[in-house]
């Protein structure tokens, strides 16, 4: 009703200084993503505003987007519902060869510093990086098993009833 009477009406509140933004006037957004998303949706009546949030919000590189509000406050129409095609197939999928994996066998497979502190704590030893490699063959064989546990019951899923236990 404001607006036929020559009024601009508040369009969205500025989340800094809460002051509003009026239909069709400039604001800003910022350019990182977690702060333009539907569900946050930060908008600024100045750069001043937007430049308090940046410290706030830890950003590293960051820039303001200069806008326009929209001129009614109709809103926006609603997002159509992504499709989803669920497709069934009489019989399951053959389950791939252990052998597929492309990536090289020797990549470590462990956090070391996670373990070299372990160990470290445990005992106040230090480790080699050897061990490293070793662990991993170990967690590779230990996978392996699991891998074959899980196709034997017919799961797509490796569960940790899979998993072998030690001394087993």
């Amino acid at each position: 009703m404001t607006q036929a009477l020559g009024v601009s009406s508040p369009w969205k509140k500025c989340s800094t200084c809460k002051s509003p933004i009026d239909l069709g006037k400039l604001y800003f957004e910022c350019s990182v993503s977690t702060c333009n998303r539907r569900g946050t949706g930060y908008v600024f009546c100045s750069v001043n505003c937007w430049d308090a949030h940046v410290p706030m919000m830890r950003h590293k590189e960051a820039y303001a987007l200069e806008k326009t509000a929209p001129m009614t406050n109709e809103p926006a129409p609603a997002p159509r519902p992504r499709e989803r095609r669920i497709v069934q197939s009489a019989a399951p999928a053959p389950a791939p060869d252990l052998e597929f994996d492309p990536r090289p066998s020797d990549e470590v497979l462990v956090v070391a510093s996670k373990v070299k502190a372990y160990i470290r704590a445990r005992s106040g030893l230090n480790v080699s990086a050897g061990v490293m490699d070793v662990l991993s063959e170990h967690i590779r064989r230990i996978c392996d098993a699991s891998i074959r546990e899980s196709r034997r019951n017919e799961r797509k899923t490796v569960m940790d009833r899979d998993v072998p236990r030690p001394g087993s």
